[in-house]
């Protein structure tokens, strides 16, 4: 690869606390956190970040308030190299909070918080043109933004990915039609498909709605994904790993399949890639802070799928 790829991610940017706790609370009460950390992130925010650390050039479209959370929210994301001139700025608003725990198991509870005002539907692109960008990922959070954006890039011919994840039906009914690329949580494809699906049925499924690449993750048990040529569902294998905290993982696994698919790696290579980063991420407290660089990436990929 002579020259970075660039991406244009779309969707969430909030303020998150996260807490560790030996267990997640059962009960009402005061619990004393053994780590904590408050840092920008989001889902769309996230993933920007880890296709950074992952050798992309990145900028991010999303909304915040104007108030001091905000600046906080843009000089976090910047910090991580990632473009954020794109940001919009909203008068009166507040901008996205989150309350996280995070347990011993890796296992979170989360609570987001986002002002329906800074959150309102976008009137255009921040840009009319999108050409300058190799692919183009969108999360559900900004439903508005995200269906100009996926709209834009399959029009123009970039892949134009979702990151399916938990989000009201009509939501999750507005953006699928609209992605060249869906990437979907196992919550999201059993809102879409029906609970009594297991992850490979789901993913079946929803490929017969659409024409586009689809695939399911679930965790440590791995992704599957409906490859058209064959009829199928295959299946990628997961890293086994200990999990330290499995917040952000999604969103790093869909950064880093954004960059793979971008740099046009081959469609199993590209989900492997994105397995060995999110696996990776799982290793360390802090969500996206854990967003492993490229080496390590590539390092796990060589120790998990051997050529």
């Amino acid at each position: 690869m002579n020259s970075p790829v660039k991406l244009l991610s779309v969707g969430a940017l909030t303020l998150d606390t996260i807490l560790g706790v030996d267990t997640l609370p059962a009960r009402p009460g005061k619990f004393i956190a053994s780590d904590g950390v408050q840092i920008a992130s989001g889902m769309a925010s996230s993933a920007a970040c880890a296709a950074r650390r992952l050798g992309a050039d990145v900028s991010l479209w999303a909304s915040a308030g104007d108030d001091l959370v905000g600046d906080q929210l843009v000089a976090g994301i910047e910090a991580e190299g990632v473009d954020c001139s794109f940001v919009r700025r909203v008068t009166g608003a507040r901008s996205a909070l989150s309350a996280i725990l995070v347990d011993t198991h890796g296992e979170r509870i989360i609570v987001p918080f986002y002002d329906k005002l800074a959150q309102a539907d976008p009137e255009a692109l921040p840009i009319q043109d999108l050409t300058a960008f190799d692919a183009v990922l969108a999360d559900v959070r900004w439903p508005g933004a995200a269906a100009l954006a996926l709209a834009a890039a399959r029009e123009i011919g970039r892949p134009a990915i979702l990151d399916a994840d938990t989000a009201p039906r009509d939501v999750l009914e507005r953006l699928f039609p609209l992605a060249s690329h869906i990437v979907a949580s196992e919550p999201a494809a059993f809102i879409l498909c029906g609970e009594e699906r297991g992850p490979p049925d789901a993913c079946e499924a929803l490929a017969g709605r659409t024409d586009a690449f689809v695939a399911v993750t679930g965790g440590a048990a791995g992704s599957w994904w409906f490859d058209r040529s064959a009829g199928s569902v295959r299946h990628v294998t997961a890293p086994r790993i200990k999990a330290v905290d499995t917040l952000a993982a999604g969103d790093v696994f869909h950064g880093a399949f954004a960059v793979g698919l971008a740099e046009a790696m081959p469609i199993e290579r590209t989900l492997r890639f994105a397995s060995a980063a999110a696996a990776l991420k799982c290793l360390r407290f802090g969500g996206r802070l854990g967003a492993p660089d490229r080496a390590e990436t590539l390092a796990m990929m060589a120790a998990h799928w051997p050529a």
